[in-house]
């Protein structure tokens, strides 16, 4: 096998692998809000265990980059592949942390019923699901219009997490008592806004990779 032609194999497996980190990612905001929607106790525990599958894929994925760069000898335009992969994956990585905290903080609730009805909670979720998969996928498909457009698309996020906080204060105006679960709420809408960014992130990685250059994002 040619030396391109074993890079290209080395790195699709890498490609595979990002895959699977980011399906199991997405997983993990789904089951986190799953978890708080349903109060399903047993869901968010599971949450938190496996986030350390997802903490060994990005040891493995770095591991296999590494190994990419200082045995294939890429020339520029490999190399920013690599690098952006690398950095892809620390974005991931956080990302299933922020779900797990989602979970934990989930599991704070008591049995009262929520000062809300959480309907804002799961759109954001949503959002922020399918602008992780779109990332890493325009990255496989070096598609760059769809990395672009995620920096647009995290705006809805945000103002979804200012509609909450509004809801959020109005609520604690009219009874302080509602102030500790409104806080757990807020919380958890933070690290959905924080999901978005780092999804932006993503798609800051995937321009580097094809162009050269990012914008500065979160860190």
């Amino acid at each position: 096998m040619g030396i391109r032609n074993r890079y290209e194999s080395e790195l699709k497996l890498v490609f595979n692998k990002m895959i699977d980190m980011c399906r199991a990612v997405e997983n993990a905001i789904e089951k986190s809000i799953n978890a708080l929607v349903l109060r399903d106790r047993d869901l968010a525990k599971e949450v938190i265990q496996e986030d350390q599958y997802i903490d060994d894929l990005e040891r493995d994925i770095e591991r296999d980059c590494l190994k990419i760069l200082l045995l294939e000898h890429p020339v520029a335009s490999d190399f920013r592949d690599i690098s952006a992969a690398l950095k892809m994956i620390t974005d991931l990585e956080r990302i299933a942390d922020q779900a797990a905290d989602i979970s934990s903080i989930s599991l704070q609730f008591g049995d009262e019923e929520y000062i809300k009805k959480l309907e804002h909670i799961p759109i954001m979720a949503r959002l922020t699901q399918s602008m992780l998969h779109d990332g890493i996928q325009s990255y496989i498909n070096k598609d760059l219009a769809v990395a672009r457009s995620l920096d647009k698309r995290d705006d809805e996020v945000d103002e979804l997490f200012e509609t909450i906080k509004k809801e959020l204060v109005e609520i604690i105006k009219k009874d302080t008592d509602t102030a500790d679960q409104a806080l757990l709420l807020m919380m958890i809408a933070k690290y959905l806004e924080r999901i978005g960014d780092h999804a932006v992130n993503v798609g800051e990685w995937v321009e580097y990779a094809i162009a050269g250059y990012r914008k500065t994002g979160v860190v």
